[in-house]
């Protein structure tokens, strides 16, 4: 009967690896159908060979059901499809299924197969391991429909000693979104990470060498292999959509490594480029060889996948070189936002092993400008026109406008309008409506435009010509409003307009009549008349007995015809405002902002601050942005200001520059401002069992007075404050655990306090775990007479058995100090030399709190 067991134990043992060996590589992918269905395809790379050959496929939807999923592809036989052999001992194999799911969630497709093929050397035992794949799919109506990307290269690759392997999947993803690439853990039974499991270059002796995932292109470099074998790696495809990560496909991949006498031939590398659609983009891709090999030249990627395909034309050029043409007729509907990646790979012709270099570049396929944009001034407004976009999938316009003429030219890929022209976005269309209306515009400006067509998925086109108008100057334009005397009941303002000079003699003959209006706060809310004057060309006007220390002033000047009978109002000026002056105090510091509304555009600041000597205004500073800050004060004092704003329309034929004072306002520097953030950090003294905090201020003010400690024991719901220090450490004593959080903050003079420090954490196992040695010597020399654990620290209690060989008790205690003195507890008899065992719950105080952690093992007495 033993035999016989035995015999069958043989049997089952060796048949294992040969019925399972086989699985190389693979990916799960799915497209969108419609609705809530999907089809998903499985592709797995096969030791053709094997016996353990794989007719069909049971895959997990994620919504815990499944399906088995026949072979698709190969000749079919009695069995089904039978796969394709694509190399030498490798069989390529497509399962593929429609499902639909019952509603909106993250679902997680897989395929668990065992077991992968024998002798992978980065896979401890790797024929008792399963294959594990997983994607990612989320069904969500804000996201819109999604199909996964599709990977367009094998998962299956060679190279050679010491010859650097490179490695690209070909990503390409349908619905243009982005993606990212990450290198991540083979996985096997029932989705756990694989034990044991290393990238190559950590094993034997190729440690050392580099192996990285370029995370842009999902390039795989491994520098330098060592030694021969097949090795496999993960690693993670994922999309993203509007900046949110939308799902991903995990491949698992096997790379063969041989010994080779011959060099990889050398790809010249190829630029990124653009094209606009409907353009023919054209290059060359040229290959040589250091051996004189034979070079083919191969292309993949989203070119090639549409209806009307990129063409990659590559005949033999000549031994050790080769030229290939690569053509694409572009179209509009290839306009997207993300590029097209395309992949070039040249390979030998060299045994045993063909190898290759290979080089990725990106394609933007760019919509056409809009053409012809003209701007005519039709009345108050400025009307813009163009012609329809030849690309009938534009979703709609962007309109962007600036003062004055820029004179852009795109660069070959330069979409949209960049902001260093100054021209700002001031509309969205929605609709392919080639007509802008642009209102509440100003007289005396040059307005110029720009129009930029965009697609569905945000692509922009090259921005069109630019097209500039001004409104017709028949109504005044303000340019000054001036403050001459700040005072409460004596102050005075200075007011100027330019006349306006497109008046229409036969629609208003004249005479007229300017009605000057104030508002008494800066934003022009409430105006009211405050006089007149009968000349057109009297533009000045000196308003006085005015408030302008505590509110800037608001001014419009309306110009009337006034010929006898026929009095109307021609048209009102823009409103404009004084500059007023306002301070944010800050510790030894004044912030000055310069508060006002005006129709031109004010370029610069000279700002003047009171000198307490002369009682003159000094220039101490210059800005181009609506605030100052003046630095160099001392907290409690007043300090008064005045500033001078230089503006201009732009524009011919209006007084430029445009010269405008504030009010003359003073303020008073405080400390308000708390010290900065402590950047904290907390070493464990493992020796006398206490936490050791240190922190600094980086770019604090010197005026900090003590700094505040806290402290969140395990399981606490708060921090709670357990001490203060003048000084930037701190020594946390008498702990029960070194578990604990902490954190400080930063308290000034005069009690501003800074924000709290991040909180760092450490936890009990800090200093080591709770750890038992596995021999003693009970014999009595004082030397190792009791067996008690190595140094330990936050142990609340064990609960520790140990047994002989026939699992008799000899020993328990709940003392994490332990203390056996090598005799049976109760009859003080000394046990006998050899091996004990023991099992020992070790409860430890951790930042989770009281956690039970169990230790097995065995103890050898020796006397």
């Amino acid at each position: 009967m033993k035999k016989y067991l035995l015999l069958l134990f043989s049997i089952v043992w060796f048949a294992g690896p040969v019925m399972a060996t086989h699985q190389r590589a693979g990916e799960i992918t799915f497209k969108y159908i419609s609705g809530l269905t999907y089809e998903v395809t499985i592709v797995t790379y096969s030791y053709a060979p094997s016996p353990a050959d794989r007719y069909e496929l049971e895959i997990k939807w994620g919504d815990n059901t499944s399906t088995v999923l026949k072979r698709s592809n190969g000749e079919l036989t009695a069995m089904g499809h039978y796969g394709e052999i694509v190399g030498t001992d490798i069989k390529r194999n497509l399962y593929t299924g429609l499902h639909t799911y019952p509603g909106a969630a993250t679902y997680k497709i897989t395929l668990e197969d065992p077991n992968r093929n024998y002798g992978i050397q980065n896979i401890p035992n790797s024929v008792e391991v399963p294959l594990f794949i997983e994607t990612e799919l989320i069904i969500n109506p804000f996201i819109g429909a999604n199909s996964s990307p599709l990977l367009l290269l094998p998962p299956i690759d060679q190279g050679c000693v010491n010859q650097p392997f490179l490695h690209n999947p070909g990503a390409y993803d349908p619905d243009g979104d982005s993606l990212s690439f990450r290198l991540t853990t083979c996985r096997g039974a029932d989705g756990a990470y694989i034990p044991g499991f290393q990238l190559p270059n950590m094993v034997g002796n190729n440690t050392g060498g580099i192996f990285k995932m370029d995370p842009l292109t999902g390039e795989i470099l491994w520098q330098s292999p060592k030694m021969q074998g097949e090795y496999n790696i993960s690693f993670l495809i994922e999309e993203w959509r509007n900046g949110l990560k939308i799902g991903y496909v995990t491949r698992d991949m096997q790379i063969t490594i041989v010994t080779c006498t011959n060099h990889a031939p050398v790809l010249r590398p190829v630029e990124d480029t653009c094209v606009e659609a409907g353009d023919t983009l054209q290059f060359r891709v040229r290959a040589t060889d250091s051996d004189s090999n034979a070079i083919k030249l191969t292309a993949a990627g989203a070119p090639f996948q549409f209806s009307y395909p990129a063409e990659f034309y590559s005949p033999y050029d000549s031994i050790g070189r080769n030229t290939g043409i690569f053509t694409w007729r572009t179209a509009c509907t290839h306009v997207r936002k993300n590029p097209y990646q395309v992949y070039f790979k040249a390979t030998d012709n060299d045994e045993p092993v063909n190898l290759f270099d290979l080089t990725s570049m990106n394609i933007t396929v760019v919509g056409p400008a809009p053409k012809n944009l003209t701007a005519i001034a039709l009345g108050n407004t400025i009307q813009l026109k163009w012609n329809k976009n030849r690309c009938s999938n534009v979703s709609g316009y962007k309109i962007y406008r600036r003062n004055g003429f820029y004179g852009y030219v795109a660069g070959h890929c330069e979409t949209g309008v960049p902001a260093y022209t100054g021209y700002q976005l001031i509309a969205t269309s929605k609709t392919t409506d080639t007509l802008f209306t642009d209102g509440n515009l100003s007289r005396g400006i040059d307005y110029c435009y720009m129009v930029v067509a965009t697609y569905p998925d945000g692509a922009e086109s090259y921005a069109s010509n630019e097209a500039c108008a001004q409104l017709k100057k028949d109504v005044p334009v303000i340019t000054n409003v001036s403050i001459l005397q700040t005072g409460t009941t004596d102050g005075r303002v200075y007011l100027a307009w330019s006349k306006p000079t497109e008046l229409d003699p036969i629609q208003a003959p004249g005479p007229y009549k300017y009605l000057i209006y104030r508002s008494d706060n800066l934003g022009g809310t409430a105006f009211n008349l405050i006089d007149s004057l009968a000349s057109l060309n009297d533009t000045l006007y000196t308003n006085t007995a005015l408030n302008t220390r505590d509110y800037g002033l608001n001014y419009r000047v309306d110009l009337y015809n006034e010929t006898p009978g026929l009095r109307f109002l021609i048209g009102p000026s823009q409103k404009a405002s004084s500059v007023y002056i306002t301070f944010t105090p800050g510790d030894k510091k004044l912030r000055i902002n310069f508060n006002t509304i005006d129709p031109w555009t004010n370029e610069q600041y000279v700002i003047y601050r009171k000198n307490e000597t002369t009682l003159l205004y000094d220039s101490i500073g210059i800005s181009v942005l609506p605030y100052y800050t003046d630095d160099t004060l001392v907290n409690g004092r007043s300090y008064c200001y005045k500033v001078k704003a230089i503006g201009t329309y732009g524009t011919a034929g209006i007084t430029d520059p445009l010269i405008n004072f504030s009010q003359e306002a003073c303020g008073i520097p405080k400390d308000n401002e708390p010290p900065c953030k402590p950047v904290l950090e907390v070493k464990s003294d493992c020796a006398n069992f206490q936490n050791v905090l240190s922190w600094d201020s980086p770019g604090c003010p010197g005026d900090v007075e003590k700094y505040l400690v806290f402290y969140l024991p395990p399981q606490a719901d708060s921090l709670v404050l357990i001490d203060s220090t003048g000084i930037k450490t701190y020594t946390h004593s008498n702990l029960l655990t070194l578990a604990g959080c902490y954190a400080v903050l930063a308290v000034d003079l005069v009690g501003n306090r800074s924000p709290l420090s991040d909180t760092i954490c450490v936890d009990s196992d800090v200093c080591g775990t709770y750890r038992l040695p596995n021999v003693f010597t009970p014999n009595g020399d004082e030397r190792n007479d009791l067996f008690v654990p190595f140094p330990y620290s936050s142990v609340e209690k064990i609960d520790m058995q140990i047994v002989n060989r026939w699992g008799n008790l000899v020993f328990k205690t709940e003392d994490p100090n332990i203390k056996w003195d090598g005799k049976i507890q109760g009859t003080n008899q000394a046990v006998s030399d050899g091996v004990y065992y023991y099992i020992c719950d070790v409860y430890e105080l951790t930042l989770n709190g009281t956690i039970k952690r169990t230790l097995r093992g065995s103890i050898t007495v020796i006397r």
